[in-house]
């Protein structure tokens, strides 16, 4: 058997299992059409379908289908993570489980890094999403170009290919909040996209509700850019500024007599300037400080609790 596979596909997998079938045999057609060399590494992270046992009867058919099974649900991301840090492949292909990131387009990608590119990430020209996630997502990432000064695309997500050397510097970062699109983007190396056909959804429903969503946006925000600490220090020049305005109203109003109500003037005086600055600037703070607090713990990013195929290497 090669123990280097020229093309590794990772895909997290939850809440998918009713597609693994069509899944497989699509992911099988078009990688053959590239190489014989290949392995496809889904990683279960405690999809509560079943999915385990599925994905254990197609490993034990196909050496070249490899299960990897999370103790528990860590998350997209790090599921994405688990696979990475263990495929082989010169080139990784990064995909969703839902069919929404379509096999047939893997090979558009992968003539696209062939010109000299070690990432291509797949741009879906129309995206066939719900109303909310679409237009969430634009917000998201208008937000978070902002605050990172980087340039970001709603239309890019995790459905890409990547050199391993792309994949070795994603592995070596130790953040414990794990967003892969702005990982593989801040790695840099030579970048580019194509657009690619985006699926509509078949099977399942999307794990992402509201509440998480807007966590994910906070975390990834939180993790990938200071700039809103920044944003606070010159809210706290705005209000200050706004205060020292404030104080020579009321401090006018003191002396010309029209404000008579005894401890008026300083009660209003220290609740400007001092109640809304400090309280905003210690919520800001503590929000990194949380985050802080999370890295120390050097707890791992996953756990493992099975894993198929991967002894035959």
């Amino acid at each position: 058997m090669n123990k280097t596979p020229h093309i590794s596909i990772v895909i997290p997998f939850y809440g998918c299992n009713t597609c693994l079938t069509e899944l497989y045999t699509r992911l099988l057609q078009t990688l053959e059409s590239i190489t014989p060399s290949f392995e496809i590494i889904i990683v279960n992270d405690s999809s509560p379908d079943g999915a385990w046992d599925s994905i254990a009867e197609f490993a034990q058919k196909d050496h070249r289908v490899k299960g990897i099974d999370l103790s528990r649900n860590f998350g997209q991301h790090y599921a994405i993570t688990a696979g990475i840090e263990n495929c082989k492949g010169e080139w990784v292909v990064v995909m969703d489980c839902d069919l929404q990131d379509r096999p047939e387009e893997i090979p558009k990608m992968y003539s696209k890094a062939l010109e000299g590119w070690d990432i291509v990430f797949g741009r879906r020209k129309e995206r066939k999403d719900n109303f909310f996630k679409s237009n969430f997502s634009k917000l998201f990432y208008y937000i978070l170009g902002y605050l990172t000064n980087t340039k970001q695309d709603s239309a890019i997500a995790n459905f890409g290919i990547y050199h391993y050397k792309v994949i070795d510097a994603i592995s070596t970062m130790g953040d414990s909040m794990r967003y892969f699109p702005t990982m593989a983007r801040w790695v840099g190396f030579k970048q580019t996209s194509v657009n690619i056909e985006h699926a509509e959804r078949m099977h399942g429903k999307t794990s992402y509700s509201i509440g998480k969503l807007i966590r994910l946006g906070m975390d990834v925000i939180l993790a990938f850019s200071d700039k809103p600490l920044r944003l606070t220090a010159k809210l706290g020049l705005g209000i200050s500024f706004i205060s020292i305005l404030l104080v020579l109203v009321f401090l006018y109003g003191y002396l010309s007599g029209t404000i008579i109500v005894p401890g008026y003037t300083s009660l209003i005086l220290s609740v400007w300037l001092l109640g809304g600055i400090i309280i905003f600037l210690i919520g800001m703070v503590g929000l990194y400080i949380g985050k802080t607090f999370e890295n120390v713990k050097n707890r791992p990013k996953y756990i493992i609790r099975e894993m198929l195929n991967f002894d035959n290497e």
